[in-house]
């Protein structure tokens, strides 16, 4: 599963995935841009993977603003010339209520979040790709997204559409040799996880670092066959 040398793009590396996640593909030599909204936080956060590897920071970024993503771009463009794997980490969770007591700001900020940072992201990423010949895009769907519960509509619609955008991606960018495809996580053990849900058995779930090794298999060219997968990434739950 190699990708050392490959032009690494990781957004949502400061959370408690994506340090994680840009620590795997550090150690296995991939050349890092590692990319957040806070610029404080990033630096904070991966300040030694900045500091001990092949690893660039970018703060101030929102993934959900297309004049923001494409200057993104264009600065790796003019830092490392190419893209070779695009990992689009960043999302989040909001829920607990029935979808009809759902407002309007958490249903914007749930498909915003998660499904337009990925569509965004790619739409920018897939050109520079094409003009490569090849790359890989690996986005996180999750489990909710094939089936919602009572009290996380918004979310699992907004992961729902992470799935077909994939599918979509997949499709269209297979014949310029680029692979495109999802994870499905259950519940990720991370810090906000286990304070929301602190009863939990944290054991079931899946840890970063599994997580973190799909992805890297699926940004490999052990990888090469597989386009338009969501794979599930369940744990035991």
């Amino acid at each position: 599963m190699n990708v050392e040398g490959k032009v690494v793009l990781i957004t949502g590396a400061a959370g408690g995935l994506g340090h994680v996640v840009a620590e795997r593909f550090a150690r296995s030599g991939a050349r890092l841009v590692l990319v957040d909204h806070s610029s404080d936080y990033l630096n904070e956060r991966c300040a030694d993977l900045r500091d001990g590897f092949d690893a660039s920071l970018i703060g101030n970024v929102d993934v959900t603003s297309r004049r923001s993503v494409e200057a993104l771009v264009e600065t790796i463009l003019a830092q490392h010339g190419r893209i070779d794997v695009l990992l689009n980490i960043v999302g989040g969770w909001s829920g607990g209520q029935p979808l009809w007591e759902t407002d309007d700001e958490t249903f914007d900020r749930m498909m915003n979040l998660n499904a337009r940072s990925v569509f965004l992201m790619a739409s920018a990423a897939a050109p520079v790709m094409i003009g490569q010949g090849s790359g890989k895009i690996v986005n996180i769907a999750a489990k909710p997204g094939l089936e919602a519960g009572a009290t996380n509509g918004a979310y699992s619609a907004s992961k729902s559409a992470v799935i077909r955008l994939t599918e979509s991606l997949a499709d269209g960018l297979k014949a310029h040799g680029i692979n495109v495809n999802c994870v499905l996580p259950s519940i990720i053990d991370t810090q906000p996880n286990r304070d929301a849900m602190p009863k939990a058995d944290f054991s079931k779930w899946v840890s970063p670092d599994a997580l973190a090794d799909v992805l890297l298999f699926l940004s490999s060219d052990a990888a090469r066959a597989i386009h338009g997968a969501a794979i599930p990434v369940y744990g035991r739950v």
